[in-house]
C-alpha cells in the first residue's frame, strides 16, 4: 500500500499503525519475517538498543501482537472478525506495563521489563492514553480484505472505511457495481 502512516496522530498512535503496517497484504511483504527484521524496525524507533539478538518466540510475540492489534482494528471499522485483546493483555503483562510515579509528582504509563517484552509493551502505551479521549478508535485498519491497511480516520464524523478512498474505496465500489452488474 502506498499511505503513509499518520505520524501527526495524537499519543504516538502512529507508533502503532506503523507497527500494525509492517505487514503488506497488498505487496505480500513482511518487515517483522526475520528476527533481524524486527530488531531492526525496533531500533530504528528507538525502542531498543543497537544489536539486541532477538528469539524465535519473541518474533513469535511480536507478530502474535501485530495481528491481535490488526484484528481489534478491524473492529474500529465494523468488522465481526474482532479479538486480539487476550494477546494484548498477555503482552502488557510480560512487558510489566504499570502506572509509573516520579518525585516530581508526574505519572506516566511504562514497561518495567527490559528488552522485546518492554519494547512490545510500550507500544500499548499510545493505546492506553489514546482510549481516555476516544481517540484509539478512530485507528482502523482498512476494510479491504486485501489491503486491511492500518491508518488514523480523520473524517469528521469517524465514518472512514478504507485507508485510501481512492485506492481502496475505489476499487471496493468498483467491484460491487460489477457484481451488481452480472446480477
Amino acid at each position: 500500500m502506498t499511505v503513509s502512516s499518520d505520524s501527526v496522530a495524537p499519543h504516538d498512535l502512529g507508533l502503532v499503525v506503523d507497527f500494525v503496517n509492517t505487514r503488506d497484504l497488498d505487496r505480500d511483504t513482511d518487515e517483522l519475517s526475520t528476527p533481524a527484521g524486527l530488531a531492526a524496525w525496533l531500533h530504528k524507533r528507538r525502542m531498543t538498543a543497537a544489536g539486541i539478538r532477538i528469539e524465535a518466540e519473541e518474533l513469535r510475540q511480536a507478530i502474535e501482537l501485530r495481528e491481535a492489534l490488526r484484528a481489534v482494528l478491524l473492529g474500529h471499522n465494523g468488522s465481526s472478525a474482532g479479538g486480539g485483546v487476550p494477546a494484548l493483555e498477555q503482552v502488557a503483562e510480560r512487558g510489566g506495563l504499570s502506572v509509573c510515579f516520579s518525585a516530581d509528582g508526574t505519572v506516566r504509563l511504562a514497561p518495567r521489563a527490559d528488552g522485546v517484552a518492554g519494547a512490545l509493551a510500550q507500544l500499548l502505551v499510545p493505546i492506553a492514553q489514546a482510549a481516555g479521549d476516544g481517540t484509539w478508535e478512530r485507528v482502523k485498519a482498512c476494510a479491504a480484505d486485501d489491503c486491511q491497511w492500518a491508518f488514523y480516520d480523520r473524517s469528521r464524523n469517524h465514518s472512514a472505511r478504507w485507508c485510501d478512498m481512492a485506492v481502496c474505496g475505489n476499487r471496493t465500489k468498483v467491484r460491487a457495481y460489477r457484481t451488481k452488474r452480472r446480477a
